[in-house]
């Protein structure tokens, strides 16, 4: 399918309109022209730094989805991991997912801003960082430094990232134990039980603690303690290799 000069401008546009499925839809059609189209390209480029547009994200999602992704085009997705939308902070995740399989570098920029950047690109950072099941230990050194974050939803974030996590030492578990038994927030210590409890090897301490749990008034919290109590059970009594 071709398209004139007047069709791209229409799309281009597009990219700043206020309703998501007109951006989507000019989001895909622009792609396959900016794949074949060094010209369309440029121009997308140009955009993408020229001051005063009011959606950036798009053009980004564009021209990231194509080879070798310019240095602007990467920012511009990590500054839209603090989109006011959940499903754009998302697409663009798995977006970045995407471009850092093929760029270490950008697991090195996903990793700082872990720790650097607001509190919805410290989620989303955390959770493109889970989703590369990255075994190195400068990820695995963001999730549990991301655990003593002041924000309650990067912590639980950080907890959950640790999930995957067999390379997570004593510290880090001795961590989690202290988050599970001492943090403010409700729900960062539900998701602590739970990690420590997939992860298995209990301590003492931690059962002492959830059996505890699972006899309390709050709900959540007693609900949480008795699943986390089932799955060391089920960890338990596994076949070995299992």
């Amino acid at each position: 399918m071709t398209m004139d000069d007047s069709e791209i401008a229409a799309l281009i546009a597009d990219l700043d309109h206020h309703d998501k499925p007109t951006i989507r839809a000019a989001v895909d059609a622009l792609l396959p022209l900016a794949e074949q189209s060094p010209a369309l390209r440029n121009l997308l480029h140009e955009r993408l730094t020229r001051s005063g547009q009011k959606n950036y994200w798009p053009v980004a999602y564009v021209l990231g989805q194509l080879v070798s992704p310019s240095h602007a085009v990467v920012q511009t997705l990590l500054d839209a991991l603090d989109h006011r939308e959940p499903d754009i902070r998302w697409a663009v995740a798995l977006l970045l997912i995407r471009i850092a399989k093929q760029n270490v570098k950008l697991v090195s920029r996903l990793i700082d801003l872990s720790a650097t950047g607001t509190a919805n690109q410290k989620r989303m950072a955390l959770y493109c960082i889970r989703d590369l099941v990255l075994s190195d230990a400068a990820s695995l050194a963001a999730s549990v430094n991301a655990l003593s974050d002041v924000d309650p939803t990067v912590r639980v974030a950080a907890a959950i990232c640790l999930k995957p996590r067999a390379d997570l030492k004593d510290d880090g578990r001795n961590l989690l134990l202290k988050v599970y038994l001492e943090d403010s927030d409700l729900r960062v210590r539900n998701a602590a039980a739970i990690v420590l409890a997939n992860l298995g090897s209990p301590s003492e301490e931690f059962l002492i603690a959830l059996r505890a749990a699972s006899e309390s008034k709050n709900g959540q919290t007693r609900k949480t303690a008795v699943a986390a109590l089932d799955l060391l059970e089920k960890r338990r009594s596994a076949p070995a290799g299992n």
